[in-house]
């Protein structure tokens, strides 16, 4: 999975706990959206514009190496948003690998998911975060659903619909009489007097 050695103390401790956070179920979902979204492949899957392939093993590792190359990945952006990737090519090379990843994640910008639900590369390539892959790809999910411009494939329920911002444009004339309101957070002085009140510093007759 990673071309690290192992990890000892701490560090151990760490990977153990993300690894914990790896969803067995939520890959489940993940793989059949992917299959779904880009069509199973057969064959040699030598053609990028063809489908994908099912991964060879189910868990973290089976995963980890379905994506690693980062072609399923590219496929998956290019049916959502054709021509995000604009050349897709399996390679045993490192950095042929990491190129297309960053790919993937580049065309995801655009596609509108933010940084902050993005994976690095890094946690993709080496394995070592691959809960952050999923929340990725769950993010990607739910984008996609919410745009419902007719791209998603699947079952919308798998996803949760990602927040989108409610704008509202109003005209200058609209702007110009909201100035001139009082909010009630401001407080009214109608019906107001200075009835019963004294002068500062003077006591207050008791009769």
């Amino acid at each position: 999975m990673a071309n690290k050695g192992p990890s000892y103390g701490l560090s151990r401790e760490v990977q153990q706990k993300i690894d914990q956070m790896y969803d067995p179920d939520l890959e489940r979902v993940l793989v059949q959206w992917i299959i779904a979204q880009c069509g199973l492949a057969s064959g040699d899957d030598s053609d990028a514009t063809s489908g994908v392939k099912e991964p060879e093993h189910e868990g973290k590792e089976g995963f980890q190496k379905w994506l690693k190359d980062g072609t399923v990945l590219c496929k998956l952006i290019n049916s959502l948003a054709p021509g995000s990737v604009k050349k897709i090519q399996r390679s045993t090379m490192a950095f042929k690998q990491m190129e297309q990843i960053s790919q993937f994640l580049q065309a995801s910008a655009a596609y509108g998911l933010t940084a902050a639900d993005q994976f690095q590369t890094v946690d993709l390539w080496e394995g070592k975060v691959m809960p952050s892959v999923q929340r990725t790809l769950m993010n990607l999910g739910g984008l996609a659903v919410t745009k419902s411009d007719g791209r998603f494939k699947g079952d919308p329920s798998w996803f949760t619909k990602k927040a989108q911002e409610n704008r509202r444009d109003f005209s200058e004339d609209q702007l110009k009489q909201g100035k001139s309101v009082i909010g009630l957070q401001m407080g009214t002085n109608k019906g107001a007097s200075q009835s019963g009140m004294t002068g500062y510093g003077m006591p207050r007759q008791i009769l």
